[in-house]
């Protein structure tokens, strides 16, 4: 009979072989196409789900400076929003939300901008509900209108003759050609380095505990992002073309590497992939840059913001995938937002974190585009 340490030192062995045994069934398992319902094997799961989006360096939180109302912020920042005074109840709306979820903790200014004076009730309104300091400013002139150039017979034909969802609308168009090529350029932004586009009407689902400001500047971000569909084709009918033509033309500002295939297929055709720009947090170096100067002013004078409906989205979509790399984009897939119509919620958000919503609701994320922006290097 086998002594008692020699019964152990067999018992060892069998155990070696059997850990043995399940490593090597669980690597061939991962190898085969059969691991998943996806029929992908494991060095295309990788590809199909990379690490791209983790911080290089880890998200700064508020005791790294102070953050107290009117002190100096560790970066040159602001929510910025275009508003009317009848927004007033939607944007209290959102900006408490913002506060509950953010602001509170950091105390970053709010800029507001209109067309139109704006009321004491509305400031009022809006101050009431923060200690940040806050700033009112109306537009100017050859920001909200249309250019010299511009047919005008043409663009109300089209507005008279579009059935797709704003196309009627004239301000809407002034909309988006001032958020494509003007905000950053008013007078009350010339001194921040970035912005935060905020909306009325919209929510914050989640708590935010670090400065995503400092976090875009901390790893060198240019664009962040939130939710990315695709766009109505009848909206942006000549916009591709128009976009083809600038960079025939322009090849010097394009560089070698960026990610151009977001919004460019195998065909070279266009997929109407677009960052939803109702959220966005951009390094503002990027719009006043040369390229992104030129690319709109060169869409400008087409005329599309008025003879179609191009939106600033599609806009600001193209010119990053065309001048940035991966790199420098960022999909800020931990808040939570919804917009009317559409919501990005974090994955888990149900039942556990810092975040209130269903991701069944919440499914912009699952978007072809949203797919497609991780899937590509």
């Amino acid at each position: 009979m086998f002594s008692s340490r020699r019964m152990v030192a067999v018992a060892k062995v069998l155990g070696l072989l059997a850990v043995a045994g399940l490593l090597i069934h669980m690597g061939t398992a991962l190898l085969s196409p059969n691991y998943n319902i996806n029929g992908e094997d494991i060095v295309e799961w990788w590809n199909n789900n990379p690490v791209e989006n983790k911080p290089l360096v880890e998200k700064p939180q508020a005791s790294e400076a102070s953050y107290e109302p009117g002190a100096e912020k560790p970066v040159k920042a602001a929510m910025v929003a275009l508003v009317r005074n009848e927004d007033l109840y939607g944007l209290r709306k959102a900006m408490r939300e913002l506060e509950d979820r953010w602001n509170h903790k950091y105390n970053y200014p709010y800029i507001f901008l209109n067309d139109k004076p704006f009321t004491s009730k509305f400031k009022k309104g809006v101050q009431d509900l923060t200690k940040a300091p806050v700033q009112f400013g109306t537009l100017e002139p050859e920001s909200w209108g249309y250019p010299e150039w511009i047919d005008q017979n043409k663009a109300k034909h089209e507005r008279e003759t579009a059935t797709y969802i704003k196309g009627r609308s004239e301000s809407y168009r002034f909309m988006c050609r001032f958020q494509s090529g003007f905000v950053y350029k008013h007078p009350l932004l010339k001194d921040l380095d970035y912005y935060w586009r905020i909306e009325p009407d919209v929510h914050y689902y989640c708590d935010i505990d670090y400065d995503p400001f400092l976090f875009m500047k901390k790893n060198n971000l240019k664009y962040g992002w939130n939710i990315a569909p695709s766009e109505y084709e009848p909206t942006v009918r000549t916009l591709w073309n128009t976009t083809q033509e600038f960079m025939l033309r322009h090849q010097d500002l394009i560089p070698e590497h960026n990610m151009i295939d977001w919004v460019r297929d195998s065909h070279g055709k266009y997929t109407r992939c677009h960052f939803w720009s109702n959220f966005e947090i951009v390094d503002l170096s990027f719009y006043r840059s040369k390229e992104y100067e030129a690319y709109f002013n060169f869409l400008d004078k087409a005329g599309g913001f008025f003879y179609e409906r191009w939106g600033d989205a599609p806009v600001h979509s193209i010119a990053v995938s065309m001048f940035l790399p991966k790199s420098q984009v960022h999909y800020f897939d931990d808040i939570g937002y919804y917009h009317p119509a559409m919501s990005h919620c974090p994955k888990g958000s149900k039942e556990s974190g810092k975040c209130v919503c269903d991701p069944k609701e919440g499914w912009a994320n699952e978007f072809t585009c949203a797919k497609r922006w991780r899937q590509i290097s």
